[in-house]
């Protein structure tokens, strides 16, 4: 009986291992396959299930900051992309009250977050401008257990070793031939 719960316990930490593994190889496999104009969104729980034909969603049984933190690494030491992240404007508006740990959430997000450029919209703004880009570009969608309201975090990529400053230079430098 003792070797059969150690079995079913070894089973369960290494499917554990194994699932976790999943779904940070598939950000390892895809990132170097994703540029400038993708997006890798790190979901709650009810985040919707879109249906543009160009959003991959994996199921990730981790705590969203952690995922978010990870996938934040990913971007910055890949060299080719680089991170602008978007989070709802209604954050900062939900209460503890309503929501209990949203406050400790805001708190971690906003560590992870200090000093990158962040944009605040609205919800659905977010989820248009996702449901357009997943028409014509690949989104990775990385679906967290968290039930806490708002809490998604949408990264936009862009060309790492190309600035928007260089882009807006080569645009004047074009329109004045």
């Amino acid at each position: 009986m003792r070797r059969l719960a150690i079995a079913i316990l070894g089973g369960l930490l290494l499917s554990g291992c194994a699932h976790e593994r999943s779904w940070r190889a598939e950000l390892d496999d895809t990132l170097p396959l994703l540029g400038h104009r993708n997006w890798i969104a790190v979901v709650d729980s009810a985040y919707p299930l879109q249906t543009a034909s160009g959003l991959r969603v994996v199921y990730v049984e981790a705590d969203t900051l952690e995922v978010v933190g990870t996938v934040l690494e990913a971007v910055d030491t890949s060299g080719h992309v680089r991170a602008t992240v978007f989070l709802d404007t209604e954050l900062e508006a939900v209460a503890d009250v309503d929501s209990p740990g949203i406050g400790a959430y805001r708190e971690g997000l906003g560590r992870l977050l200090a000093g990158r450029d962040v944009q605040h919209l609205p919800h659905e703004a977010i989820l248009g401008r996702l449901d357009g880009a997943g028409r014509e570009f690949a989104v990775l969608v990385l679906k967290t257990p968290l039930e806490l309201p708002y809490t998604s975090v949408f990264v936009r990529l862009d060309c790492g070793y190309w600035s928007d400053d260089a882009e807006a230079r080569l645009r004047a430098a074009l329109e004045n031939r």
